[in-house]
């Protein structure tokens, strides 16, 4: 009866229009005669020129109900050369949409095309346009209550916007330009509805650098300050962490991303254009952000990826036959919990993985599941259904080993990757996308099930804005609830679903073209074998391999994608610093050295010129000649060094010469392992053999110098006794003269005096 009172009430014109368009829906439900109601004459479906661009840039409310009024304000562009009279500005409501098909199709379509395209409503909510001259842009504002648009079932309604008029050259008048839109219509809750699943992504590009001051909190290098653009407000971290925080999603974050702002929060550095390095000044919002996303995860569930987000597909196809890059995933794996748990004090799963777009074949399940995690995160256009089914399965598939694959609906992912900065494509991708998650909802099943929506990784400002307003659309609609990522995971699949992984023939072009080279893995290898030889001699072997291991994960992360020569340089920049670690320990360059005697000690200095010491590096010296120049008895000798931090040491090696000449002698570092450590120094000594004929002159000349200083002191020593005697036998001025003494017995005394 209210339908019958509102078609008396109508004009004559409108009435014919809507009994023409409900005679069209029921004669397209009979199949013989659809295609007659269907295949209009071939001028009628031409697509008319369009001289006109409509622009829908708001549409509320997004999925209405009865009793609501529906607002859509817009703008009409005059790009023709010719002043438009007499037009107006009209609503368009099709029939339901049948499919999914149905709805990609239309939103595909330009032009407008009699026949196909629906009349207009009651022309009473039409806006009126007197002039529209060339090149001008007029707004508009069309009100319709939603029960003047007829809407009869649930389902998936076409809009179109158009505009209507005339010009010099045409006349009477025509459709001048028209968009399309969806309006999902479900004015009662459904007593089944479908659980989403909305995977709201926290990832950045790689920031920081191996590099750390030389003080002992080791601050921490930036490539640049670039990030602390994405996390003030109106950034797009910022914009990421408000807007989510009131949204029913599922948070995916990249430990990386924690590790560098909680950096951030504790002082930091940035590299200059001179190469130095300067004071970062961000710390304060750094700590804001951090603040803020600890308040947005609290009783909501977060999934940490592997640090540093690596690419799986780069590791399957190319990293998996470089020894040793695949165990890079597991500590990766690890350190995600921890840096959930320890910088935003809430539990983490580590039980997903994502390949790039939710792309898979079986390497890259394989590698994917290789750190421990038993869900892969993949896209519908990657595990593709046959049809078969005739409806969506649920999101979970088992796909072998005690894998779930956990299939995102590639319509729903990807309708947030254009241009969402214009207003008009994002109202046109907020209603399609409301538009698909209806028409999933009402396909014939009597499952409930479970979908989920796995969107770019890093979406722009506006991208994130886009998806919150999709969001907030499903929240006021009927026939979604909400539903975390576990629980999509667990949910009972479908036994009819798909769960073959799709082969490597499969894997898409345009996607392999931008992963990582095996050089690439290469590189990182070395810089991995560069680093456990150098740990190994470090008292602190921590504040190498912290920093190091993360830039290791980091090397391989998935924002190098159509950023080869960035990752090339910093992958680069990586191995030619540590190189330059290493190269603070070394034994210093001597110059050559002369050996003179039987033997002597021969000096050599390591010098540490890190900030922590060296110990379990071992000195060896070796002789060129052992015949000519021994240390120890044989060629060779080495000695155990502990050098202290910014400290010299200098180690003397016992050294004999068994023949004279010149003898090379090489000086080298080695790891307590008995690997060389950096490079080795050379030098020359000259050595002076001295012969026994040589010592037994020398000797003698010395026993000579001897004997005769011993008979010049003797004869030194008679000299003065004679003087003394001389002296004593001389007779005094006061004794009287005597005798001579009998000679009797004189000979002896005279024999003494001769």
């Amino acid at each position: 009866m209210a339908e019958a009172a509102d078609i008396q009430g109508a004009s004559p014109a409108p009435v014919r229009r809507r009994w023409l368009r409900r005679a069209i829906v029921l004669l397209a439900g009979t199949p013989v005669l659809a295609g007659l109601v269907y295949a209009p004459a071939p001028e009628a479906e031409a697509v008319q020129a369009s001289s006109v661009d409509v622009q829908l840039v708001s549409m509320a409310p997004s999925a209405p109900v009865k009793g609501d009024t529906l607002t859509i304000q817009g703008t009409v562009i005059n790009t023709g050369s010719e002043t438009i009279t007499d037009a107006h500005v009209g609503l368009r409501v099709g029939p339901a949409l049948t499919d999914r098909s149905s709805i990609d199709e239309t939103a595909d379509r330009n032009g407008f095309r009699a026949g196909t395209d629906p009349g207009e409503i009651d022309s009473a909510y039409a806006v009126k346009i007197a002039s529209l001259p060339a090149k001008v842009t007029q707004n508009f504002t069309l009100t319709v209550p939603v029960n003047k648009l007829e809407l009869d079932k649930d389902g998936v309604y076409q809009l179109g916007v158009s505009l209507s008029g005339v010009t010099d050259s045409r006349p009477s008048e025509q459709v001048l330009g028209i968009k399309r839109t969806f309006l999902p219509w479900q004015p009662e809750a459904a007593a089944k509805r479908s659980q989403l699943t909305y995977a709201w992504p926290l990832i950045s590009t790689t920031r920081v650098t191996a590099e750390t001051g030389s003080d002992e909190l080791q601050t921490p290098v930036f490539l640049d300050d670039s990030l602390a653009d994405e996390l003030q407000p109106g950034g797009r971290l910022e914009q990421m962490v408000t807007l989510g925080k009131d949204l029913p999603i599922t948070w995916v974050i990249d430990p990386d991303l924690l590790y560098t702002v909680d950096a951030m929060t504790k002082g930091y550095r940035v590299r200059a254009a001179n190469g130095k390095t300067v004071q970062g000044k961000k710390k304060a919002v750094a700590e804001q952000w951090l603040n803020s996303l600890e308040a947005a995860v609290q009783g909501k569930k977060v999934v940490a990826l592997p640090f540093g987000d690596p690419d799986l597909a780069s590791l399957a196809h190319h990293g998996k036959d470089v020894s040793g890059t695949l165990g890079q995933l597991r500590p990766a794996t690890d350190k995600a919990k921890q840096a959930v748990e320890t910088v935003l004090h809430v539990p983490a799963s580590t039980d997903f993985s994502w390949p790039v777009d939710g792309a898979i074949d079986p390497s890259i399940v394989n590698v994917a599941t290789s750190a421990g995690a038993h869900n892969v995160l993949t896209r519908s256009d990657s595990l593709m259904e046959s049809g078969a089914l005739g409806y969506t399965p649920s999101a979970a598939r088992p796909i072998g080993a005690g894998t779930t694959a956990v299939v995102a609906d590639a319509e729903l992912s990807t309708a947030f990757e254009g241009d969402m900065l214009n207003a008009g494509n994002s109202t046109l991708a907020v209603q399609r996308f409301l538009a698909h998650s209806l028409a999933l909802t009402l396909q014939k099943t009597d499952e409930q099930r479970s979908f989920v929506v796995a969107p770019q990784r890093m979406p722009t400002v506006s991208q994130a804005q886009t998806m919150a307003a999709a969001i907030r659309g499903l929240q006021g609609a009927r026939w979604t609830q909400p539903a975390d990522l576990e629980a999509a995971a667990a949910a009972k699949p479908d036994p009819g679903a798909t769960t073959q992984v799709p082969g490597a023939g499969q894997y898409p072009e345009d996607l392999r073209k931008q992963e990582l080279p095996v050089s690439a893995f290469e590189k990182i290898r070395t810089t991995q074998t560069t680093l456990d030889r150098f740990k190994v001699i470090l008292a602190a072997p921590d504040r190498v391999e912290i920093p190091f291991g993360n830039t290791v994960n980091r090397e391989m992360s998935t924002s190098w994608r159509g950023r080869a020569d960035e990752g090339r340089l910093y992958r680069d920049q990586v191995q030619e610093y540590l190189i330059g670690l290493t190269e603070k320990v070394k034994v210093i360059p001597k110059s050559d050295a002369t050996l003179s005697g039987h033997s002597a000690t021969i000096p050599v200095s390591v010098q540490n010129s890190l900030v922590q010491d060296v110990h379990d590096l071992v000195l060896r010296v070796k002789s060129a000649n052992p015949s000519r120049l021994m240390f120890n008895g044989s060629g060779q000798a080495e000695q155990q060094v502990t050098v202290q931090g910014d400290h010299t040491q200098t180690v003397k090696f016992p050294a004999n010469a068994t023949a004279s000449g010149p003898v090379e002698v090489t000086a080298q570092l080695f790891t307590k392992d008995g690997i060389p450590y950096g490079k080795e120094r050379r030098f020359t000594v000259e050595a002076t053999e001295i012969t026994p004929t040589v010592m037994l002159v020398i000797a003698g000349g010395v026993l000579l110098l001897v004997l005769a200083g011993i008979k010049m002191y003797a004869s030194r020593k008679r000299v003065a006794a004679r003087a003394a005697a001389e002296e004593s036998t001389q007779p005094s001025d006061e004794s009287p003269d005597t005798e001579p003494q009998s000679t009797e017995g004189s000979g002896t005394s005279e024999t003494v005096d001769r």
